[in-house]
């Protein structure tokens, strides 16, 4: 039997909770995972299969903990295991069985952001768009806010409000239906197409229905409105949903997730059962202190508060610095005299921000001090050249008709292809409705395409040819034919002439030794590997995994995030920087004086707050350089809220020019400094 005497009273009652729909009001830090996980554990208990099932999350990090969690918890003698799954990745599988339904393969492949944007610029060249006039960024945003809505290229035309979208409609179709000729789909169309085949397959619905007698959600505040119709689908014969979550903790509006859900969850499924999880373990008293004022000036929220189960520790401290350059200066070296005058370890230390452009000051001191640091979220392993390049050959071995990957190669590393040959190439492939490789011959027989180029381009596709079919038929040996690959298309020389820096080059050859090791684990841990299997699971990683591998190549570093990279994530000390009006709250959200606008940067806020453990610093600059010209800068509304009552004064240090930490890093005393960190009543340095 499962014990649940390490539960508090609301875990326990939720845990306890075996049917119908719940909603479970899950705080920072009130141990979500830990309540989830044993729900699922006391299902399986009470006589429901394993199998039957399904708990569905936003992160591949976040459903890997979830599944260990259970197994640990239900033992090694268990034969089926519970469907533990990010949205996405459930969708991929309800799509491999049935997506035929739609007219696209089975074996459809996933574009990734740099697909995508060859796909939207060639979707605008065809209707005559420039740059200037929309970028494919802009395109690929104006598509996805749609498909997140639900709305297809076919009814874009019936949501347009300006020129901007009249023109953005167009493209959509175009983008659609290059996609389709090339047998992909893009991260959002997961979503998209598997709601197609409930709306459009009842039989199919039925099929899926069919498969679990329970259904559970993590993060149920960020669930957008395909989400929710999705999830709806499923429970709506059985009522067993149970969702996790914090409305407090809403944050990606900008990406199209719906607060609302979660405030009218007792709406969309009556006899809905409450939990509300307080007891906070993560933060000292003085944080949830500070976390609780700031949240309650959101007007629409369901009613709840953080309780602290740990004692007061450090007072949250509010520095303000003269400039920007100031502030970066005496955080880095506070955080250096931590790290190497008190033994505080590197990584026990985040810098929060709300905008990309603010870690730029903070990572030159940095370097200029030697202290160890990872900007989280930063380049990602696949979004380098080489890897991209590679992923490109792998994906035309696996789908030939992804024909934004094959132009990708087609001339890399190069083969005698000039630019402009395959451009005229493209350009009669559309005038015709042609694949590439279809118009080929009638461009060499209209003298568009010369004897040599055609040589190299029947030596292109005999190597493609041939490495595809070694793919099929020897999968177990996949990273054996990849390094092959690599060796044949000298790829390694074309870093070479790309690279004159020797130690430069080598790097990138690394990279690409890292990607074949990739595929060899992937082989490692599947007992029926494929291509099309690897290159699904490279494109359901998520930036959560990225956040990962950062931490494992920098284990022991200062993290720099921003605020949106930081959710789920804890640290014993915090600085959350910028603290100005125009910063935090954004000057988007000030500008457009909306209320759900400022309660979302509010929001934010508060998830700033709660990754700190003991310590939290809040620093701001009263002037900033915007334009090349220096600007008073106004303290943020979130400072007033969070440490006083309405109308008090915002009480907090002020540290000048002369005040702030001497350029030589041979002081301060360490008599001084320690007093400070150790006594909570020192004065300010």
């Amino acid at each position: 039997m499962l014990n649940l005497s390490g539960l508090n009273p609301p875990q326990r009652q939720a845990v306890e909770t075996l049917s119908g729909p719940m909603l479970i009001l899950a705080g920072a830090g009130t141990g979500k995972t830990r309540v989830i996980t044993f729900r699922m554990a006391n299902l399986i208990g009470h006589g429901i299969r394993a199998d039957r099932i399904l708990s569905v999350t936003f992160t591949n990090k976040a459903a890997k903990e979830m599944r260990e969690r259970a197994l640990k918890l239900l033992g090694p003698r268990i034969k089926a295991k519970p469907v533990v799954s990010t949205f996405h990745a459930y969708c991929v599988r309800i799509l491999r069985e049935d997506i035929n339904a739609l007219g696209y393969p089975k074996t459809f492949v996933i574009y990734d952001r740099g697909d995508q944007e060859a796909a939207a610029r060639t979707a605008l060249r065809d209707i005559r768009v420039g740059d200037k006039a929309m970028k494919p960024s802009d395109l690929l945003n104006r598509i996805s806010t749609w498909k997140m809505s639900g709305i297809s290229e076919q009814n874009a035309s019936k949501h347009v409000e300006a020129d901007f979208d009249f023109l953005a409609a167009m493209a959509y179709r175009r983008y659609q239906k290059q996609l389709r000729a090339s047998g992909a789909v893009d991260f959002d169309d997961l979503l998209m197409l598997t709601g197609r085949l409930f709306d459009e397959h009842p039989e199919l619905l039925q099929k899926h229905q069919a498969k679990f007698d329970h259904v559970q959600v993590d993060e149920y505040q960020d669930t957008n409105g395909i989400q929710f119709k999705l999830i709806e689908s499923l429970v709506i014969r059985h009522q067993n949903i149970c969702v996790v979550g914090d409305d407090d903790q809403s944050i990606y509006g900008w990406r199209g997730a719906e607060v609302q859900h979660i405030m009218n969850f007792g709406g969309h499924f009556p006899g809905t059962k409450t939990f509300r999880l307080e007891n906070n373990y993560r933060c000292s008293e003085h944080i949830v202190r500070y976390a609780n004022r700031l949240v309650k000036h959101n007007r629409e929220r369901h009613d709840k508060k953080l309780i602290a189960h740990k004692p007061s520790g450090t007072p949250v401290r509010i520095i303000a610095y003269e400039d920007e350059t100031q502030e970066s200066e005496n955080v880095v070296k506070e955080i250096a005299y931590l790290i190497t005058e008190l033994g505080v370890r590197p990584k026990d230390i985040a810098i929060l921000f709300r905008t990309n452009e603010q870690p730029r000051l903070f990572e030159t001191e940095m370097r200029r001090l030697n202290v160890p640091y990872v900007l989280v979220g930063g380049q990602s392993f696949f979004d380098r050249k080489e890897i991209r390049d590679f992923l490109a050959y792998l994906k035309v071995l696996s789908a030939p008709r992804d024909e934004v990957s094959l132009l990708r190669i087609i001339n890399t590393p190069t083969r005698g292809l000039g630019a402009t040959t395959v451009e005229k190439l493209v350009q009669l492939a559309v005038e015709r409705g042609k694949s590439l490789w279809e118009i080929v011959p009638e461009a060499v027989n209209t003298g568009m395409v010369s004897r040599k180029a055609l040589e190299s381009l029947s030596d292109f596709r005999n190597l493609l040819i041939r490495f595809r079919q070694s793919m099929l038929d020897h999968p177990e040996h996949m990273a054996d034919t990849a390094r092959q690959l690599l060796k044949t298309i000298d790829y390694d020389g074309e870093i070479d002439r790309q690279y004159k820096d020797e130690a430069q080059a080598e790097a990138r050859k690394t990279v690409l030794q890292d990607l074949v090791n990739s595929i060899g684990q992937y082989i490692e841990k599947n007992n029926d590997p494929s291509l099309e299997g690897f290159l699904e699971t490279t494109a359901l990683m998520d930036r959560d995994d990225q956040n990962d591998k950062d931490s494992e190549l920098a284990d022991n570093a200062v993290r720099l995030m921003t605020l949106h990279s930081a959710k789920g994530l804890e640290f014993p000390r915090v600085y959350l920087v910028g603290m100005e009006e125009n910063l935090l709250p954004h000057k988007r959200s000030v500008e457009s004086d909306l209320e759900k606008d400022i309660a979302e940067e509010r929001r934010l806020a508060y998830v700033g707050v709660t990754r700190a453990m003991d310590d939290l610093t809040l620093t701001r600059a009263k002037t900033r350089m915007k334009w090349g010209k220096r600007r008073e800068s106004m303290p943020s509304r979130f400072l007033f809220e969070m440490q006083k009552e309405p109308g008090e004064e915002l009480v907090e240090e002020h540290v000048g020019e002369e005040e702030g930490f001497e350029d030589d890093f041979s002081a301060p005393p360490r008599e001084r400094l320690t007093s400070l960190f150790e006594d909570p009543d020192a004065p300010p340095f």
